[in-house]
């Protein structure tokens, strides 16, 4: 029950992944059908977020994603960039770093932990504002992002917007439309293998976000001889430098080959109903959850536990006992939190075993 953490594989996963190493073993990695697969990779990816094949890189982890965007943003000394300082670090250090070039960070400051609504961001933006940075839900709390509001905000204010999706990808519909960028890796929500994602700019912002990396694949060199000058290879290709981790891809192929049969609505019901039964068991317990009192469209399948003056060594290995996987997780002020987070296959009787675990 760690899918916000790192996933265990799924047994088809696991057997396209070894496939790909045997047929590797065999003969070329780079085989005959590699540019087929790689289209369809594409193009599953675009799928998830309602976006076109030809705005999909194929690259992970989910930091990549956002120190390209950091990177290849034309920035001018006073821009500012909305970001939130106790978010996951990968979505922390790409803008605060940005200081180095006269760039301004602009930190959220929720009045409850990872709690980043609308009315937050849209009071932090100013004539100067370039780009606002948030993450579609809190890793630590489980509050969800309202993405079309923020796409809103950013479409009135002529601001970029870069999301990073990893904690929703797999397990919440996430409409990219009004989003400018978007960074996940594979190995959460969307059953995949460490190491193998995306990276999405949309079509027509492609102008506005130099490849902060070049190399032979995304730069144009016919017959594998460098060319004069540099000339970008159009759609994905653009912002992936060099061999792709192809193992890797089809891994994460394949996971979203079974959500995408399952349908993503179908989890975030299924994960929200979860939740619903952690939070009974939990109130009825003496405990509660981060964000009890969220709205349905801010909550996700994170069952986050403050754990701040309980005994959470007893709890954990009562979890321990039953084999349960966990995390353990801190705020900035120290104050522990036990994180839960059920997938779509995880019983009623899993989830109980475990909640029994923590509230004795």
């Amino acid at each position: 029950m760690a899918h916000a953490g790192v996933t265990a594989l799924p047994q088809p996963v696991v057997d396209t992944m070894h496939a790909e190493a045997v047929a590797g073993s065999l003969g070329p990695q780079e085989d005959a059908d590699y540019m087929r697969k790689t289209a369809h990779a594409r193009q599953i990816c675009a799928n998830l977020i309602g976006a076109k094949a030809g705005e999909i890189s194929l690259l992970g982890p989910t930091a990549l994603g956002l120190s390209l965007v950091a990177r290849g943003i034309d920035w001018k000394a006073g821009d500012e960039v909305i970001y939130y300082a106790d978010d996951y670090p990968a979505n922390v250090y790409p803008w605060i770093d940005l200081r180095r070039q006269g760039v301004v960070p602009v930190p959220l400051k929720p009045e409850a932990t990872g709690k980043i609504t609308p009315e937050l961001v849209a009071a932090a933006i100013t004539p100067r504002t370039r780009l606002a940075a948030v993450s579609s839900c809190n890793y630590l709390t489980g509050y969800r992002l309202d993405v079309p509001a923020i796409s809103e905000l950013a479409t009135k204010h002529n601001i970029l917007f870069s999301l990073d999706g990893i904690q929703s990808l797999g397990a919440t519909e996430v409409d990219g439309s009004g989003v400018d960028f978007i960074s996940a890796d594979s190995h959460k929500w969307m059953l995949g293998p460490v190491g193998a994602g995306f990276f999405y700019v949309k079509e027509d912002r492609k102008n506005d976000l130099y490849p902060a990396l070049l190399g032979a694949w995304n730069v144009r060199s016919p017959s594998f001889i460098a060319a004069d000058e540099v000339q970008f290879e159009e759609g994905g290709r653009r912002y992936e430098p060099g061999t792709l981790y192809l193992n890797g891809i089809q891994g994460m192929v394949r996971a979203l080959e079974l959500i995408q049969g399952v349908t993503v609505k179908a989890i975030h019901e299924r994960l929200l109903m979860l939740r619903a039964t952690a939070l009974e068991h939990l109130t009825k317990h003496g405990f509660t959850l981060a964000h009890a009192d969220a709205p349905a469209k801010a909550q996700s399948g994170i069952i986050s536990i403050p754990m701040a003056g309980r005994d959470i060594k007893l709890s954990t290995q009562r979890l321990d006992a039953e084999k349960v996987i966990y995390s353990v997780r801190f705020a900035r002020d120290k104050s522990p939190f036990l994180r839960l987070a059920p997938h779509f296959y995880t019983t009623e009787a899993e989830l109980q075993t475990a909640l029994t675990a923590i509230t004795g």
